[in-house]
């Protein structure tokens, strides 16, 4: 995180603000009326979002999915997947940020969080001191098995439940091969059962509040690649730990972990 801290904007039901955050507190930078009627279709919310956004350019250098994270709740949560998806998907071509809205179970725990840390109402405040209840962990666990434990540790310090890998302890016999596999995870039946595996790893992308992808120097595996398919088609929350690189189509994700 820079020094100087994310941006961070949140769209709820009458208000946008926007905020820097500054160690575990929030700076209020503005705050203002900004309906979303429900009556209002995608394409009308993604515009009101980038006419938003692009004012952001007053408060910081740089707006982009690096330094600026951008969540929504209220009218937001009610629309359909299509809808939602469409509307993420186009903020994110017009802007380049991560439209995140934010679930109502989620939101729910952000704003208990706020108030058992510091009395507060504001969903912003809980986000800042835990980001995530769950999450998996993907990255090349054959090339960058150290990094990943690094991001691994960095979540669970925050409280973060890792879905997937349980744990990193490779099986000794497998070292070295083509596909690992760790201490929890029973032998291969065949080679076909390798899919079994990646299976069940990617079937824990459902239960998580976002997918972390360790890629040191912004290198991504061609496993990890096929996962991404996978996460795009679930809507789910991607983050990079490093800007990624190789990637021949963009899509909506953030880099760094930290609100």
């Amino acid at each position: 995180m820079a020094s100087e801290g994310k941006i961070l904007v949140h769209f709820g039901p009458e208000h946008a603000s926007v905020h820097r955050s500054r160690g575990s507190g929030l700076q209020l930078l503005t705050r203002e009326r900004l309906p979303f009627g429900a009556g209002l279709d995608g394409e009308a919310l993604a515009e009101r979002v980038g006419e938003f956004c692009a004012g952001l350019k007053e408060y910081a250098e740089a707006v982009d999915n690096k330094s600026t994270r951008v969540h929504a709740t209220g009218v937001f949560q009610q629309l359909p997947q299509p809808e939602a998806a469409a509307l993420v998907n186009s903020v994110y071509v017009d802007t380049g940020l991560y439209f995140n809205i934010v679930g109502p179970e989620l939101e729910r725990f952000y704003l208990d969080t706020a108030l058992s840390a510091c009395g507060s109402d504001d969903m912003l405040e809980g986000l800042t001191r835990r980001e995530f209840r769950t999450a998996v962990v993907c990255g090349s666990f054959q090339q960058w098995l150290e990094p990943i434990e690094g991001t691994i540790a960095r979540l669970r310090e925050t409280g973060t439940e890792v879905l997937s890998p349980r744990s990193t302890r490779i099986k000794p016999e497998t070292e070295g091969t083509n596909f690992i596999l760790f201490e929890y995870q029973d032998q291969l039946k065949n080679e076909r059962d390798t899919w079994r595996h990646k299976y069940v790893h990617m079937d824990a992308f459902r239960q998580a509040d976002a997918v972390v992808v360790c890629n040191p120097g912004g290198r991504i595996g061609s496993g990890t690649i096929f996962e991404l398919g996978f996460m795009s088609a679930l809507g789910k929350r991607v983050i990079f730990t490093e800007e990624p690189q190789g990637v021949s189509v963009s899509f909506p994700c953030e880099v760094g972990l930290g609100a």
